[in-house]
């Protein structure tokens, strides 16, 4: 026997009818054709009960019963319902009602008095319905777990990376997609030429200078274009006339979507030697 048919035979099934004439005919039916899991009720006002405990895979419906008619039973299953998808056959002998129980949120109707045939063929039809959505529903859990368990270890990795790439290099910096910085260590912001506030002064004032201005321009207009850069160099002569080499790198940072983030680098400093001998 095929998996989905095993599947669909053992799905829950609630009968709710006043009769017990009718309870029993669905009963015998249902379990003449090989269905294992069906429960009944003549009492309407245990539905919503009996299926927050149970929660069917469907329900046959009688609209027409004392207490509680078939419509105020859905009402009820409908203000319960924590699934988006609810299997309601309703059973009536009034043609009139099909399609007001079909705007109450049946998703199918059985005529009485019942042609056996259809009966088991409806039944049958909506539990495969049933089966899939449910199936679909899994899916769906699976994925968003896949998603959270795969985005934790991007996070993990992205922060292993940091720690990585502060360890290997001399300094490490992050800017935003504004283009500020939020986090910097190293002579990053001089190389750039980026004004800070003067704590003490209360103004913003240049950093020290002796830059190669040429190299300076060529790097920011680099990450202002959001290229990648591997191993930039750039010069900075000292007030001693000694010159210092750096050598830096960077990328862009996208989010899932291609959403730009900002920049992330990192930046080696090499040993600082007379200006003479650079020029020799």
């Amino acid at each position: 026997m095929p998996a989905d048919t095993i599947d669909i035979l053992n799905a829950s099934i609630l009968i709710v009818d006043d009769q017990d004439a009718n309870v029993l005919l669905l009963e015998q039916l249902l379990q003449g054709v090989g269905y294992t899991h069906v429960t009944s009720t003549t009492r309407p006002q245990d539905v919503v009960a009996l299926h927050r405990e149970h929660h069917y895979d469907l329900i046959l419906l009688d609209l027409q019963m004392p207490v509680m008619d078939g419509f105020e039973v859905m009402d009820a299953l409908k203000a319960e319902a924590n699934d988006d998808y609810l299997s309601v056959i309703v059973l009536t002998a009034q043609p009139g009602h099909k399609l007001r129980a079909l705007q109450s949120g049946a998703k199918d109707f059985v005529a009485k008095p019942f042609d056996l045939v259809e009966v088991k063929t409806r039944i049958h039809n909506m539990l495969e319905v049933r089966l899939l959505y449910k199936k679909l529903a899994g899916f769906n859990k699976i994925l968003e777990q896949t998603v959270q368990e795969r985005t934790a270890e991007l996070r993990q990795s992205e922060a292993r990376y940091r720690s990585l790439t502060e360890l290997a290099s001399d300094w490490y910096w992050e800017q935003d997609e504004a283009g500020g910085f939020t986090k910097v260590s190293g002579p990053v912001l001089e190389m750039l030429g980026v004004q800070v506030a003067d704590n003490t002064a209360g103004k913003r004032s240049a950093l020290s200078g002796g830059w190669n201005a040429s190299e300076r321009d060529a790097l920011r207009a680099t990450i202002a274009a959001r290229e990648p850069f591997l191993d930039f160099l750039l010069h900075r002569v000292n007030a001693d006339g000694s010159q210092q080499q750096f050598r830096v790198s960077g990328e862009p940072m996208f989010s899932e979507n291609s959403r730009f983030l900002g920049y992330r680098g990192i930046g080696v400093e090499g040993a600082s030697r007379p200006l003479a001998s650079h020029q020799e």
